[in-house]
């Protein structure tokens, strides 16, 4: 039902509306094309990428909430969190269905004004991904030119990841997380081991003695799962846009993100699935 005119405020002009809270000004004039004449294309480019950024940012904020939770052993609280960053990766996922509207004829006419722009450059997304546990160090040379920015890199590199927060949180209750884990460098990346899948496999065949950390471990692989399939969708957009060509920040452009599809956060919490037992095989012993 219409709310009657009387009740709408329109003595705005010294009070907060809605455009100042969410300072529209400066947000909505920050789609600067560079193209001259203007394609009519680059724009729907920038609010893609822009959008991307915004959604990277809400998502960084959530995994370190997750982190600070799993910390203090709360692991129940930051189940809903790590809900909102699943549902954040699916909205990052369905926005490749917008830019993919964008032809090869059309992305031609402007590509060459990114120069070497390119979302490999985005240090929020190399953010999520230290703090995921994806972690590279070759990556902090590409923000050299901003130091503050490489420097919080470089902290979130060599700290524990949210799945080392939650091993180390395992340990804490008695759960026998193989030593090596969780004395190490983190800066490193982490391969998978054998000992952990011993863990999770006691966490996923008992999981009413263990029902917190059986629930995590099923959101650690909701966030894995979206961000493969979030990472599989980039690359068909890139090779349904501009095929096998060079991308603009110096990689390989698809051979690049197809290698990346195979990465795995939480490999353990995947190889688990195949060593389950059945109650029988159990009992049995083996």
């Amino acid at each position: 039902m219409t709310a009657p005119e009387h009740a709408f405020h329109t003595e705005l002009a010294d009070r907060l509306d809605y455009g100042r809270y969410l300072h529209l000004d400066a947000l909505l004039a920050s789609q600067q094309t560079l193209s001259d004449p203007p394609h009519h294309d680059e724009l729907l480019f920038i609010i893609q990428h822009q959008t991307n950024e915004l959604w990277f940012k809400l998502a960084i904020h959530e995994l370190r909430a997750a982190m600070r939770l799993i910390q203090t052993d709360a692991l129940e609280p930051s189940f809903k969190i790590l809900a909102r960053v699943k549902h954040i990766q699916g909205q990052l996922l369905r926005q490749w269905d917008v830019l993919a509207t964008l032809t090869p004829s059309e992305y031609v006419e402007f590509r060459d004004v990114l120069g070497p722009a390119s979302g490999l450059q985005s240090f929020q997304y190399r953010m999520i991904e230290f703090l995921l546990g994806n972690k590279d160090r070759r990556m902090l040379a590409i923000f050299r030119h901003m130091p503050a920015i490489h420097d919080e890199l470089q902290a979130a590199l060599e700290a524990p990841s949210l799945y080392d927060e939650f091993l180390a949180h395992l340990h804490r209750r008695g759960l026998p997380i193989p030593a090596g884990l969780l004395r190490r460098d983190f800066a490193l990346p982490r391969e998978p081991d054998a000992g952990l899948v011993g863990v999770f496999r006691t966490i996923y065949e008992n999981p009413h003695q263990h029902w917190d950390a059986y629930e995590m471990c099923e959101k650690l692989v909701d966030i894995d799962e979206q961000y493969g399939l979030f990472r599989f969708r980039h690359m068909k957009v890139v090779e349904r846009i501009i095929g096998f060509k060079t991308g603009t920040g110096g990689t390989p452009g698809v051979p690049y993100l197809r290698r990346a599809i195979e990465l795995e956060y939480f490999p353990e919490l995947w190889q688990v699935r195949t060593e389950l037992r059945s109650p029988g095989d159990r009992g049995a012993g083996s």
